[in-house]
């Protein structure tokens, strides 16, 4: 697999999970196009990409306005003639519980995470299909998105916004040969740092060892490096046949995650009135009814702080 004579652009690349993307595409043979909002931040990414002998770019913006969509396409043809890979990583966090979340809470996260995808996708997709070309849009989902998290509903409405809208787009897309993916990434991040949950895997991770099994296996929690991996493959020749997906990835376990589907089906003749539900919902949906969040794995004792 090359990603030789590829261009890509990653938004929210100057550290991280999207610094690793973006570090990957490179090392892969594309040429990439570096974002954040902080200069220093984007330039030492660049540096990063090219001391590797890898080329890179950088655009200094903040992603939602349609506007710095505009500039990162811009950057991309004006450095390296073109693009064929986009990957929405942006993203922002407001995280408070209903009661307490102000409008500028929702707005901010929406603004970046769902408005962001959107203005970037469209952007480039409407280039590559007056183009002629194929292309790959890759879009960073979450677990949230896919099961909710307490205290987020601004983050969870966006992340399952993204997926909802790659579902759409892979429908849209598909006659220019453009694919639409989601990737769900599982990784230690500065959030996670701060959990006790997943002190013994930081604790390994900043040493430079590689993080228990428990982790890694068990969980499917690892670092940036092993998300990136499905990126690069994604944004490949090789994975033309993918699109519309939402694919979970995090150390050494990957998931392909399902659509929505209905898991009880009934009819009533006449109509479900409220009497018909009296009646009958218990038998319809008891024992069927579907979890919500994430449930963690007990923590073996050896890994507890």
């Amino acid at each position: 697999m090359s990603l030789q004579g590829k261009v890509a652009i990653v938004t929210g690349s100057g550290r991280g999970l999207g610094l690793a993307y973006a570090q990957e595409l490179a090392r892969q043979g594309a040429a990439v196009v570096i974002n954040d909002v902080d200069e220093q931040t984007a330039a030492d990414a660049v540096a990063t990409i090219e001391a590797e002998g890898g080329r890179a770019t950088a655009v200094v913006a903040p992603v939602g306005p349609t506007e710095t969509a505009q500039k990162l396409l811009a950057a991309a043809l004006e450095a390296f003639g073109g693009v064929d890979i986009l990957v929405t990583n942006a993203g922002v966090l407001r995280d408070k519980t209903l009661w307490k979340m102000t409008d500028d809470d929702f707005d901010t996260v929406i603004g970046v995470h769902l408005r962001g995808t959107f203005t970037c996708v469209r952007e480039v997709a409407t280039h590559l299909r007056e183009a002629g070309k194929p292309g790959r849009i890759i879009c960073i989902g979450s677990p949230t998105g896919q099961r909710g998290n307490f205290g987020q509903t601004n983050y969870a409405a966006a992340k399952a916004g993204i997926v909802g809208m790659v579902r759409t787009w892979a429908l849209e897309l598909k006659k220019a040969g453009i694919t639409a993916n989601a990737v769900i990434p599982v990784a230690a991040t500065a959030m996670t740092a701060t959990v006790p949950y997943f002190a013994a895997a930081v604790e390994a991770s900043e040493r430079g060892e590689t993080m228990p099994a428990f982790f890694r296996h068990d969980l499917g929690f690892g670092t940036s490096e092993d998300v990136a991996g499905v990126i690069a493959y994604l944004a490949s020749d090789d994975a033309a046949h993918i699109t519309g997906q939402a694919i979970g990835v995090g150390g050494d376990r990957i998931q392909l995650w399902s659509h929505p589907e209905p898991v009880v089906t009934a009819y009533h003749e006449g109509g479900w009135s409220t009497d018909a539900l009296q009646a009958e919902a218990h038998e319809l949906f008891d024992g069927q009814l579907q979890s919500v969040g994430e449930t963690f794995p007990p923590l073996p004792e050896e890994l507890q702080r």
